[in-house]
């Protein structure tokens, strides 16, 4: 039996990439659904790609980084299905910058989306999946989640945030033995539009980083179709996994967390010395 049918799944970033592919496998598996996204044609993109599954779809313009309308939109999805059982904070940007050089500005816009609108998702929601007697928060951290890498420290901060955050949330639910669970999912190079959308900075070559002059190379290590991804992440969902790594690369990288530190640390200084 399909556990996720008749379920109904609440998505952020559904207008594109992970989360349109979550919504169409979702609605192939009979789930309905709940979207939000930033971007109102994406979203209705998804929608026109989920029809023909007979399952509801409602849709919210929504800035996940305005924790009141992030909560308004999860009551408005219980007063729109009934029910909520999942909710996947997938919305995400990129930011790539120094340390020294990032403008507080844009490192404020990256935490805002990246770690505050995961934890508006969470809270916002964990209420009426704990009302329903049974759901899943489904969390997307990343690869510099586990590792942390130059020109990313904002992105680092945020999504080693939503790894932490997360974590000590499973253990809360499971002493809570309430029914809810929760997963931090840590995907690898995924073909979706967060490059071409990034914002970067122009000391990205100083320090050997190919997306100075756009994503190109960058892109290239996106290998993934989301669409793969999506399957991966529900099937750790299905399987109540604490954390799914999605991509050859995202198992690398968590191997490579594990060693010490100045290991890991001085092979990227070598490695972005020889590309400068």
């Amino acid at each position: 039996m399909e556990i996720f049918a008749g379920r109904v799944a609440a998505i952020t970033g559904a207008g594109s990439g992970i989360g349109r592919a979550l919504a169409r496998e979702l609605a192939g598996r009979g789930a309905h659904l709940a979207l939000a996204d930033i971007d109102p044609e994406g979203l209705a993109e998804t929608v026109a790609m989920c029809e023909g599954a007979g399952v509801e779809v409602t849709t919210c313009e929504l800035d996940v980084a305005d924790r009141t309308a992030v909560f308004a939109w999860a009551d408005r999805v219980v007063e729109e299905h009934g029910k909520v059982n999942l909710i996947f904070n997938n919305a995400g940007v990129a930011l790539g910058a120094t340390v020294d050089e990032v403008d507080y500005r844009d490192f404020e816009w990256l935490i805002d989306i990246n770690f505050w609108g995961v934890v508006h998702g969470t809270k916002a929601f964990l209420p009426h999946l704990k009302a329903a007697g049974e759901g899943h928060v489904v969390n997307l951290s990343s690869v510099f989640g586990l590792l942390a890498v130059p020109t990313q420290s904002a992105y680092n901060a945020a999504k080693f945030g939503v790894r932490g955050f997360t974590d000590a949330l499973r253990i809360e639910l499971e002493i809570d033995d309430c029914g809810v669970s929760a997963t931090t999912v840590h995907p690898g190079g995924i073909k979706t539009n967060i490059a071409n959308r990034a914002r970067l900075s122009e000391t990205l070559a100083a320090l050997g980083d190919g997306r100075a002059d756009g994503p190109g190379d960058f892109g290239k290590a996106l290998r993934m179709p989301p669409e793969k991804a999506a399957r991966l992440i529900l099937r750790a969902v299905a399987r109540n996994r604490r954390r799914a790594l999605i991509g050859a690369d995202a198992w690398a990288l968590d191997l490579l967390s594990r060693l010490p530190a100045g290991l890991s640390q001085r092979a990227m200084v070598a490695g972005a010395k020889r590309r400068t």
